[in-house]
């Protein structure tokens, strides 16, 4: 094969592959977060008392953004005084106390607080209604790492481009080896063909960025009607917490889930509340970040493993389930570019 024209094919090659973003795994517009236009965005003055409605467009670990209906973007920050709530369903209920960590993108609401001393709006108290919540919860259930995946697309970006510049520079070389002798250029072609074979293999960690596989998983039991977690419990989740830690690129996947007595509305919501008590322990005992959370979601007695006839069966169908995922982009090795060795050099 002529020299210029090997070296042409595989550039191009190399460029295309650079700048293609199918071929660094980007995630498509529908599960992308709503970005907050500056020209839009709402500064709280210091100590000023605000009270909001409008639709979670963006989460993060400790802030949220609200878009109101005239389309102005509010950034809330949540502290450890902040209350969550749902509003109550008549004069004769009470709202449910909610965490956090159930505040989703989607979610309507209204927030009262004061601003910050950065524009910001600090909530002290956070109001919802369940029919939203649920809408919210069946249109994420799970809450993807969005910064985690960005920062990890970003560092791919870069192994690309350095391959690219080294496919590059390696193609020179092999023109100046064919100039001074024809078995010079055939170890100049293995080169160029390994470097080829570096890019491709980058390619493929890309492309599995979102890939994640179950590392390690668990199962807590509850005794019934509780959501207390008991000593055994706490034993068990102390245990996968070390081990998610030292894990890398992982994030933890909590449902819960209850036993067949009682009525089905009851059982949701215990099983909700069995999965928040969860995250509460691993958050405060291990410091486990939210955004290694995902959206936490309680099953009721759906997806029994036991037969819910019997009282055991009944006792271990009272649980909650937590999995570490690791990203397999993230953890498998990195490709190396093995030039190899030629001779009449």
């Amino acid at each position: 094969m002529n020299v210029k024209m090997f070296r042409s094919i595989v550039l191009a090659f190399g460029l295309t592959l650079a700048l293609s973003p199918l071929a660094f795994g980007q995630p498509s517009t529908q599960t992308q977060t709503a970005p907050t236009d500056a020209s839009r965005a709402r500064s709280v003055a210091s100590g000023q008392k605000m009270k909001l409605k409008g639709v979670v467009v963006r989460r993060e670990a400790d802030t949220f953004t609200v878009r109101d209906l005239t389309g102005v973007d509010t950034v809330v920050r949540l502290t450890d005084k902040t209350s969550v709530k749902s509003n109550a369903a008549s004069v004769f209920s009470r709202g449910t106390n909610y965490g956090q960590t159930n505040i989703l993108r989607g979610l309507n609401l209204e927030v009262e607080g004061r601003g910050g001393s950065n524009g910001e709006l600090n909530a002290d108290r956070i109001r919802f209604n369940e029919s939203d919540m649920r809408t919210a919860r069946a249109v994420e259930t799970r809450a993807t790492p969005l910064e985690e995946r960005a920062n990890a697309t970003e560092g791919r970006l870069s192994e690309v481009e350095q391959n690219a510049q080294k496919l590059s520079g390696q193609l020179d070389e092999l023109a100046a080896v064919s100039n001074a002798a024809r078995g010079g250029a055939k170890a100049a072609q293995e080169t160029a063909d390994a470097a080829v074979a570096g890019v491709n293999a980058t390619n493929d960690r890309i492309s599995a960025l979102d890939d994640y596989v179950p590392q390690d998983s668990i199962a807590v039991n509850f005794r019934l009607g509780s959501s207390i977690l008991n000593a055994d419990a706490k034993t068990k989740l102390d245990a996968i917490a070390t081990k998610a830690l030292n894990a890398k690129g992982y994030v933890l996947e909590v449902t819960g889930y209850a036993d067949a007595t009682g009525n089905t509305e009851r059982n949701r919501a215990l099983s909700s509340r069995r999965a928040d008590a969860v995250i509460r322990y691993m958050v405060e005992n291990h410091q486990i970040p939210l955004r290694r959370i995902v959206t936490p979601y309680g099953f009721g007695e759906s997806n029994p493993i036991a037969d819910n006839k019997t009282r055991e069966g009944r006792a271990e169908n009272r649980r909650v389930e937590v999995k570490v995922l690791v990203n397999k982009g993230l953890t498998s090795p990195a490709p190396t570019v093995n030039p190899g060795s030629g001779s009449g050099q």
